[in-house]
């Protein structure tokens, strides 16, 4: 594999969601990822599910979002033999992820001070729940559990009365994008110093890192945001709406787009309850009434179309399978094929990044999706590996390093 990262080997002590989802986003940009995991089951979202898929029901589709691009050799952290080989492993490597309870690493004889004697260059990401410290940086985090300390789920629903949390487990993947993003961070700045730094987040701050105009409207304006549907806080008309055979979406975030639905729609955009963004934004219960009154006239394709033409920013709802077979999302290498030991030639969610190369007589090497990237995304990724797959080979590799 190529990718900025190629010359970094990444330590992967993680498990569950958060921290593997860091090490995975480190092995999309290159990096080797070595994860170690229990011999005994192996990292816990191997067993979560449904849906279950392979000859035996038992590979967990829930792990095979997290885990690509990485090798998999067993360890048991708490035998001397195997407090040994991570030590050789520690040497060995650019960056170590982890994401245990606060204190549970020290306990298991790799305090940040031990790691950092035995390789001055160690970056340590560590992903905790709450925070390593503070009055409460000891608490378990789950993904729920922190949308809802962290505010995220008062935003998220219908009413304020009614707090949902996100579909997808949002804090957990903003942790780990947040984790990637340091460590990328801190290896920039090792160029510099030739020493490594510990690199902290939690669930806690991935949530508050991204309350963004939510946050400011407490912290300047004085004023609690709450839930409110599928409607944009502070821009109207702004969320989704009905017509006549379903829901589409709607973006008009300038008062040119505003006058646009407004001339398609029939509606006077001059009047004064609609006149300013300000002023649609009072009156948003009205202005939906109206809007959805115009729009049951016809079916979702016919405003979509209309709205296209137009140059308004809309779209449909589409649900997962929709968005998987979509040209516009395979042609972004968000879909990428590997060979799994047991599955065959399975289908991944691809990564969200992609690099490319100036214009040139001579083309720099591919490392991420375009045009043409269902090939190039073949060859360059590994599937999940099954646990311990990779032991042996880590090892060959361990042991050539050392010489």
């Amino acid at each position: 594999m190529l990718g900025p990262l190629d010359d970094i080997v990444v330590l992967d002590l993680s498990r569950a969601l958060a921290g593997p989802h860091a090490a995975q986003m480190l092995g999309d940009l290159g990096a080797k990822v070595i994860k170690v995991e229990h011999p005994e089951g192996g990292d816990e979202s191997r067993h979560w599910g449904p849906p279950f898929v392979g000859p035996d029901h038992d590979i967990s589709t829930y792990f095979l979002a997290a885990n690509r691009n990485k090798e998999s050799i067993t360890v048991d952290l708490k035998s001397a033999e195997g407090k040994e080989l991570v030590e050789r492993l520690v040497r060995q490597s650019d960056v170590l992820v982890e994401n245990f309870r606060t204190g549970v690493l020290d306990r298991l004889g790799f305090p940040v001070e031990r790691l950092h004697e035995l390789n001055p260059r160690l970056v340590v990401l560590s992903i905790t729940g709450f925070g390593h410290d503070g009055p409460e940086g000891g608490r378990p985090g789950y993904d729920q559990i922190a949308q809802g300390e962290a505010g995220l789920m008062s935003l998220t629903g219908p009413s304020p009365d009614e707090p949902y949390r996100v579909g997808a487990s949002i804090a957990d993947l903003l942790a780990g994008i947040h984790g990637a993003y340091g460590v990328a961070a801190a290896l920039y700045e090792r160029q510099r110093t030739g020493k490594g730094r510990v690199v902290r987040t939690s669930l806690l701050a991935a949530v508050t890192g991204v309350h963004s105009y939510h946050g400011t409207a407490w912290t300047v304006g004085g004023t609690v945001p709450a839930a409110g549907g599928n409607h944009h806080a502070s821009i109207t008309p702004y969320g989704s709406f009905r017509c006549a055979d379903g829901m589409l979406q709607i973006a008009a975030a300038n008062e040119g787009q505003w006058r646009k639905v407004a001339a398609l729609l029939g509606i006077d955009p001059e009047q004064p309850r609609y006149a300013s963004n300000r002023e649609r934004r009072a009156h948003r219960d009205e202005l939906v009434e109206d809007m959805e009154r115009a729009l049951a006239a016809h079916d979702r394709g016919h405003w979509l179309a209309l709205l296209a033409e137009a140059g308004v920013p809309a779209g449909a709802i589409r649900s997962l399978d929709e968005v998987y077979t979509w040209d516009q999302t395979r042609s972004q290498g968000l879909v990428v094929e590997v060979e799994h030991p047991v599955l065959g030639r399975i289908e991944l969610p691809g990564p969200p990044l992609r690099f490319e190369w100036p214009a040139s007589g001579e083309p720099g090497p591919e490392v991420s999706g375009g045009p043409e990237a269902g090939d190039r995304e073949k060859a360059r990724h590994t599937a999940p590996p099954v646990l311990g797959q990779d032991g042996e080979a880590v090892l060959a590799w361990l042991e050539d390093r050392e010489r």
